[in-house]
Order: structure tokens, then C-alpha cells, then sequence
């Protein structure tokens, strides 16, 4: 596949069901990092690592690495790979950060069904791009707390666009309201630094909570 950069995050935005994740990612694993996040400047990853860093404890481990990718945020988070564990729906993916050597264990998992087969104690729970276009939403959000502990730490990405889009604002407030979840705090953050392109305007907030 040779297309730029841009293309391919607008290839990624128009995916519509977890086929066509599977298909899309199985080529776009070999360009992910330097034919997309170099090229493009993602700041995510580094933004988020900056963040958690700042709340999370001793106690919020081990870690579940929503939509991990290639292991960008794992890498960016600077830990330990014993205390990490990486989800993904592309098996590509995950075989570009199984060579990295930054994860526990690696689940080729479709986060959109039952997550019953998957550890139920994990003490954090981060995930950077894959809230987003094409992605998960809101209701894949709560179901993934079931893999959390009670106090466990969320510290997520999610476009600026789709947060709004698909009523991100409201579903929190109702997980908060619920007695699911503590109050979410929002930092909004540029996706991408230092390039020129079409989308370097684009933001996204990085949201933190915890399950109550």
C-alpha cells in the first residue's frame, strides 16, 4: 500500500464495522509508526503518557493498552513491560509491538464483544487513538470497565470530533451519575505537532477517571 500519510488517517476515519478494521490495519501495521505517526507528527501518545504520569499511583497497575496498536503509548509511558498488557483487533498490529518487547501479554481481542475472557483486574486502563472515527464509542467505553478493578484509573484519548459527535459528554455524565465512575477531568490537546498538513489543527481530549 503507498499512500501518504494523510491518506491513510482518512482511510482509517471511514471504517464502519470491525471487518473492516481487521482488513484496513492488516496493511497499514507495516507503515503505522514511520508512514503515519512520524510523518504526521502524533502527538498522542507522549500527551497522554504526560498525563497519566501526573495521576496515577502505585496501585493503578497492571495496565490494559486499549486498541495498542503498534505500542506507541506503552512506549511513550516508559514502563515496565510486566506491568502492561496490549488489546488490539488487528493481529498486524499486534505483531509490530510484539517486537518491540514492551508488553506482559498481547490479546488479539475485538473490544466491541463479551470481554469476559480477559483478565477483570487491571488497576488502569489507557488507550490512545482508538476512540475515535471508525472506532470505539462511548458504549464500548463502559463495557470496558468491566476489566477494571474498583478505583481502577482510565486515562483515555478521544477525538475531539467524535466526543462530540456520538455524545461522549452525556454518556459520562450518566456513568457519573450512576455511581459508575468519578468525575472525568478533560485535557485537550493537539493530536498532532510540528507538521504541516491537513489535519494539524485536529484535537482531542484525554479524559481521566476512575470506576467507583
Amino acid at each position: 500500500m503507498t499512500k501518504n500519510p494523510t491518506e491513510l488517517l482518512e482511510g482509517a476515519y471511514n471504517l464502519q464495522d470491525e471487518q473492516d478494521n481487521i482488513a484496513y490495519y492488516k496493511d497499514f501495521a507495516a507503515h503505522y509508526d514511520a508512514g503515519f505517526a512520524d510523518a504526521m507528527g502524533y502527538n498522542i501518545p507522549n500527551a497522554l503518557a504526560k498525563v497519566f504520569h501526573e495521576i496515577a499511583t502505585e496501585q493503578d497497575t497492571p495496565i490494559a493498552d486499549i486498541g495498542c496498536g503498534t505500542g506507541l503509548a506503552a512506549q511513550a509511558l516508559g514502563l515496565p513491560k510486566d506491568v502492561i498488557d496490549g488489546y488490539d483487533i488487528s493481529t498486524e498490529m499486534l505483531d509490530k509491538a510484539r517486537q518491540k518487547h514492551l508488553y506482559r501479554n498481547l490479546y488479539n481481542a475485538n473490544l466491541k464483544q463479551s470481554l469476559e475472557a480477559y483478565p477483570n483486574n487491571y488497576g488502569a486502563l489507557i488507550s490512545v487513538g482508538t476512540f475515535t472515527l471508525g472506532h470505539l464509542g462511548p458504549n464500548d467505553l463502559g463495557n470496558l470497565l468491566a476489566l477494571l478493578q474498583t478505583g481502577g484509573l482510565v486515562c483515555i484519548t478521544v477525538s475531539a470530533v467524535h466526543f462530540k459527535a456520538q455524545g461522549f459528554a452525556a454518556f459520562l455524565d450518566d456513568l457519573q451519575r450512576t455511581g459508575k465512575i468519578t468525575t472525568p477531568k478533560i485535557h485537550t490537546v493537539p493530536i498532532y505537532v510540528d507538521k504541516a498538513h491537513d489535519h494539524a489543527a485536529d484535537k482531542a481530549h484525554i479524559l481521566s477517571f476512575r470506576k467507583a
